[in-house]
C-alpha cells in the first residue's frame, strides 16, 4: 500500500503555547517512527500565532536525534529568506550527523507576510521581485561546483566531504512541478492549501520528468487529514480547523481554538461558504471514510506517497489520528522495534 509520511507545523493552540507545541512535535515524531511512517517534515513559517515551526533545520536535528528510522526533512526551507550558502552548510551538517536520513525540501514563498519577510531579509542584498530561481541556481552550483571565473569559485560549504541531502521542490501550482520535472528532482504538492488542481500539477510533473538527480519521477501529495474513531467525533474535532480557516481568510492568525470555542463561533453565510470550499481539501471522518478518500486522491494524482498534516487542537487526538492511519494503511513498524 502507498507509504505515509508526516508534515508537522507544530500547531499552537489556546491551550498549547509554542514551546509546548515544539515538544509535542518531538513526541509525535517518536510515535511516527515507531509506527512505520516513511519521513517526517517540518515547516518554516514566521510571525504566525498558530504555527510554532519557524526554524526547521534546528527541529530536523532534534527529531533525527530522537528517532532512528524515518527520513527527516524540511517541508520546507523558504529559500527567499536565506543565503543559499547558509542553507547548504546547515543541511550538510545535518547530513553528516544523520547520514542517509535527511531531506532538503525547498519552497518559493517567504512563509509569512510582507513586513515580516522584509525583516527576515533586511540585511541581505536587496533583490527585486521573485528571486527564488536565482537563489536556487546558486544552491545547485554549490552542490555541483561553480564554473571557472565565478566569484564564488573558491567558496565551499562545509563539511566539504559531505554531499547535500536529496533536494525536493515544494509547490502549490504548476511552476514548481515543471521546474522539478526539468531538473529531475522529487516534487511535493501542497494540496492541503493549494487552489491549483493537485492532479494537474502532479501529472504534469510526471509527464515532463527528465531523469537527473532521480532516475524516475517521485511525487508526494501533502494533504490535510482529521481522522477519529467515528465520523461524528472527527467532525467535532474538525470544528477547530474550520474556524482556523475562516479566521485565516480574514487575515486573523490566532492560536488554534478548541472544538467547543469553534462550535460557538457566530459564522456568517460567507464563512460557511469558505468552510465548504476548504473541506474539499480537508479529509475528515472515521478511518474507513478517510482511507477511501485518501486512496482516491492518490489514484487521481498518481502520488507515490501521501504526506499527512493535521491541525488538531488536542495533542492526544492528533496522535490517535496518526495511529489510525498507520493501522488503516498497514504501515510496517521497523524490525528493531
Amino acid at each position: 500500500m502507498i507509504p505515509l509520511s508526516v508534515l508537522d507545523l507544530s500547531p499552537v493552540t489556546t491551550a498549547t503555547p509554542g514551546s509546548v507545541a515544539l515538544r509535542n512535535t518531538l513526541d509525535l515524531a517518536q510515535l511516527a517512527d515507531r509506527l512505520g511512517y516513511k519521513r517526517y517534515w517540518v515547516a518554516e513559517h514566521h510571525n504566525l500565532a498558530n504555527v510554532g515551526s519557524s526554524a526547521p533545520e534546528i527541529m530536523i536535528g532534534q527529531i533525527a536525534a530522537v528517532t532512528s528510522h524515518m527520513r527527516v526533512g524540511s517541508g520546507g526551507v523558504m529559500l527567499p529568506n536565506h543565503a543559499p550558502l547558509m542553507v547548504a552548510e546547515r543541511f550538510k551538517v545535518l547530513e553528516a550527523l544523520f547520514p542517509g536520513r535527511i531531506d532538503l525540501g525547498l519552497g518559493r514563498a517567504p512563509g509569512t507576510d510582507q513586513v515580516t519577510s522584509y525583516a527576515l531579509r533586511a540585511r541581505q542584498d536587496p533583490r527585486q521581485g521573485d528571486d527564488f530561481l536565482e537563489r536556487f541556481q546558486e544552491l545547485l552550483l554549490e552542490q555541483n561546483g561553480y564554473p571557472e571565473g565565478h566569484p564564488f569559485r573558491k567558496v565551499h560549504a562545509v563539511p566539504s566531504d559531505v554531499a547535500l541531502p536529496p533536494i525536493w521542490l515544494l509547490g502549490s501550482s504548476g511552476y514548481s512541478a515543471e521546474l522539478a520535472a526539468s531538473l529531475g528532482l522529487g516534487f511535493a504538492f501542497a494540496h492541503h492549501f493549494a487552489d491549483y488542481d493537485a492532479a494537474s500539477a502532479m501529472l504534469a510533473y510526471r509527464d515532463h520528468f527528465k531523469p537527473a538527480a532521480l532516475p524516475a519521477p517521485y511525487a508526494i501529495l501533502g494533504t490535510a487529514v482529521i481522522a477519529a474513531d467515528t465520523d461524528e467525533e472527527a467532525e467535532r474535532i474538525a470544528a477547530s480547523a474550520d474556524l482556523h480557516y475562516v479566521r485565516r481568510a480574514k487575515g486573523e492568525y490566532l492560536p488554534l481554538a478548541s472544538p467547543e470555542e469553534a462550535a460557538a463561533y457566530p459564522y456568517t453565510p460567507t464563512d460557511r461558504e469558505r468552510i465548504g470550499r476548504q473541506r474539499t481539501r480537508l479529509v475528515v471522518g472515521g478511518i474507513a471514510r478517510v482511507k477511501e478518500r485518501l486512496l482516491a486522491l492518490a489514484e487521481a494524482t498518481r502520488a507515490d506517497e501521501l504526506m499527512i498534516t493535521s491541525m488538531i487542537f488536542d495533542h492526544g487526538a492528533r496522535r490517535h489520528c496518526y495511529e489510525l492511519l498507520a493501522q488503516a494503511f498497514a504501515l510496517s513498524p521497523p524490525a528493531s522495534i
